[in-house]
């Protein structure tokens, strides 16, 4: 169930825990909404979390071919 959550401009916004409204059209919105400094924060834990499970990871050239899909995301 959302709970309600107060803003200063006062609207009306609600948390939700339901994994089936984590669309990624909203993980974008929110990741869009954070600051730069934020951004950068998380990509430097998540770099150091990818070196923490895999530390010759930067040791590696390039990463082989696939022939699964990929999706290739553009800017309208």
């Amino acid at each position: 169930m959302p709970h309600p959550v107060q803003t200063p401009s006062a609207m009306n916004h609600t948390i939700s825990h339901d994994r089936k409204e984590e669309s990624i059209e909203a993980k974008t919105r929110w990741f869009r909404g954070l600051p730069l400094e934020d951004r950068m924060e998380l990509l430097c834990a998540f770099t150091d979390l990818a070196l923490t499970v895999n530390p010759d990871l930067p040791d590696r050239k390039d990463a082989p071919p696939t022939d699964r899909r990929i999706q290739v995301v553009t800017k309208p």
